[in-house]
């Protein structure tokens, strides 16, 4: 097996990779101690039923380039194929800006034809490969140097069984006339929206249990700070201090270093130097915040009208239409999107693109009381009744 740790090595791969229809990628990274991942290994295949024309690219080799990747990303004559690629494409997105299209997740593309909701890659390689998956150097230290053969025999695991995977769901895509219904979900994933975090809305993430404006306004100036310093040093956030710390300091509103000192949940490095200092100057900005900008907590779902009956009724129907379809149904409709439309809200993604083939045309119709549901002894039928 073949490691790749020169510029010119990842170029010549490269450009013979662009001679083919697609190529399947994969990475390995760590993520425990720092706020970025760290890009530990990336694993390529091109077409073919050998591991020839399989590679391991080592970024921690000392003066590769990773650009001749970025160059093969960015022909859109080259399929990219993941698996569960989010995590993958935030690496690459933060460290070059690009993202690789066309993009094909194995992930997504086995829940539009069937295969369940958020299904691992283990399983695909043993429905569709029919080849058993050694798991063991999953949670292995990828940072470390050499790797093993072990290492390098389940890494390069990861892109070679991929291949088939991907022509097996392509063609069942093609076939079915479902590519497109991927091609819109995959939209989000190639947004940089997606893997932006913004400080100023980190406060979102954290679980309170009042919703004063006044209090949320602390909780919202600690959690950008937090935010701020996680990034600014590459450190996880909750290495700076926890949620539950968080939500502490914005109830008690600490205004000098000796309150810090009674926090009972605060870790012992925040309450100095920089971090406590930032924190002082966060929870006064939050007290200080004029009341027209302080936050507003979303009680849309509070004044839901939500009519539990229908919202029944529209659980039977996802239910009937996605086992009739063959989709995942967490794919097409969470709960809250059915208490929504049970409620009159219309702007919700089951009612968009091809979940309305799918689903929302007759959510709607049920909705509007134009259909009714009977049961046709395991079956549940449609009846139209205008």
């Amino acid at each position: 097996m073949k490691t790749i740790t020169t510029t010119d090595d990842l170029t010549a791969y490269c450009k013979e990779a662009a001679n083919h229809a697609y190529i399947t990628v994969d990475t390995e990274f760590l993520r425990e101690r720092t706020y970025y991942s760290k890009l530990c290994l990336i694993q390529l295949a091109m077409p073919g039923t050998t591991d020839d024309n399989a590679v391991l690219v080592d970024p921690l080799s000392g003066g590769l380039s990773l650009e001749p990747l970025y160059d093969l990303f960015r022909d859109t004559s080259v399929v990219k194929v993941f698996h569960a690629a989010r995590q993958d494409l935030e690496i690459f997105y933060v460290d070059a800006q690009v993202f690789p299209e066309p993009l094909f997740d194995t992930q997504v593309a086995a829940m539009v034809c069937g295969f369940g909701e958020q299904v691992g890659y283990e399983t695909l390689v043993r429905k569709i490969a029919r080849q058993p998956l050694d798991k063991t150097s999953r949670f292995t230290d990828w940072s470390r140097r050499p790797l093993t053969d072990a290492q390098k025999t389940y890494a390069l695991a990861d892109v070679t069984h991929l291949r088939q995977i991907y022509e097996f769901l392509a063609a069942k895509l093609e076939d079915s006339g479902r590519a497109r219904w991927v091609s819109e979900e995959l939209q989000t994933l190639l947004t940089p929206e997606t893997y932006i975090i913004d400080p100023r809305n980190a406060w979102k993430r954290v679980k309170t249990r009042t919703s004063s404006s006044k209090f949320l306004a602390v909780v919202q100036e600690l959690a950008a700070f937090r935010e701020s310093h996680a990034q600014s040093r590459n450190i996880p956030r909750n290495r700076v201090y926890k949620d539950d710390a968080l939500v502490e300091l914005a109830s008690n509103k600490p205004k000098s270093l000796e309150d810090l000192g009674r926090s009972r949940l605060l870790l012992r490095e925040a309450r100095k130097g920089d971090i406590a200092d930032g924190i002082l100057a966060a929870v006064a900005r939050g007290v200080a915040m004029a009341p027209e900008k302080q936050p507003k907590p979303d009680r849309s779902r509070e004044k839901l009208q939500v009519n539990p009956a229908l919202a029944d009724l529209l659980r039977v129907l996802l239910k009937a239409k996605t086992e009739s379809a063959g989709v995942a149904a967490k794919l097409i409709a969470t709960a809250s999107d059915l208490d929504e439309l049970a409620a009159g809200v219309r702007d919700v993604a089951a009612l968009k693109g091809w979940r309305s083939e799918v689903f929302g045309e007759d959510a709607l119709r049920l909705c509007e009381g134009r259909v009714a549901l009977t049961a046709d002894g395991a079956d549940i039928r449609i009846i139209a009744l205008d």
